[in-house]
């Protein structure tokens, strides 16, 4: 006697591949699911002045990449990433502001969206922190109040090089409210992560979680110039915040 194969019925009769079956039918229904939006939406800005590292700063984040020989940034550019914080899915857009005088009245308008400002000056270059107050007055004149502001030291990994201490930026920081002060290095991938994500998680904290998908609006915060400080001995690396 030739053994019996039992093959079970199709519900509906007739022939069928065998990609029709229940558990690829599950499987292709699954890929199809559209991916889960997002519970909010934010606007980031990077500001300072030319040649900080403020593209470097946001490629390094959103691309885990570094160019030693990047260009300078003509208008805006923007990055998208999106991050889970508090058990929220959050998608940035990031924007990249360029330093040079010429290009603020492009950039200004990307203030008004902003609910964080990352505020960069180079370590190694003071006019890069007496430029800080002009930064400050752009904030004030065209952000919103809500907007949460980071401090940011960058090319920390040009410590031997270092002009501005840890010491002054925390003190020029610690002159706004609510201003955090960070250092960090691009270059070497060093607190940058740290930057954004603390950032977020600020915006996040204040706003009411059970609304999702909200747009989030702008800050603003005012700065009196800061009178000169005289170079110090650099001070060992610190971790973010």
């Amino acid at each position: 006697m030739e053994p019996r194969y039992d093959i079970p019925r199709r519900a509906g009769g007739g022939g069928g591949s065998a990609n029709s079956s229940p558990a690829m039918g599950a499987q292709s229904r699954r890929r199809k699911m559209p991916p889960r939006p997002a519970d909010f939406k934010l606007q980031i800005i990077i500001i300072g002045s030319r040649g900080v590292g403020k593209t470097s700063l946001m490629e390094r984040y959103t691309d885990d990449t570094f160019c030693e020989a990047c260009k300078s940034t003509v208008g805006v550019d923007f990055k998208i990433k999106t991050v889970e914080l508090r058990g929220k899915k959050i998608r940035l857009q990031i924007w990249d502001t360029a330093g040079q005088e010429r290009f603020n009245s492009i950039t200004s308008a990307y203030y008004r969206g902003a609910k964080g400002i990352v505020l960069v000056y180079d370590i190694t270059k003071q006019e890069t922190f007496e430029d800080l107050p002009k930064w400050m007055k752009m904030i004030d004149k065209y952000a919103s109040e809500e907007a949460e502001l980071l401090l940011v030291g960058n090319k920390l990994d040009c410590e031997t090089d270092r002009i501005i201490s840890r010491q002054q930026g925390e003190r020029f920081a610690s002159r706004i409210s609510g201003m955090r002060f960070c250092e960090a290095s691009a270059k070497d991938n060093f607190n940058v992560d740290e930057i954004f994500l603390k950032l977020v998680d600020d915006i996040i904290a204040k706003m009411p979680m059970e609304i999702p998908n909200k747009e989030l609006s702008n800050s603003v915060l005012s700065l009196q110039p800061e009178p000169e400080v005289p170079p110090e001995l650099p001070p060992a690396r610190m971790r973010c915040c």
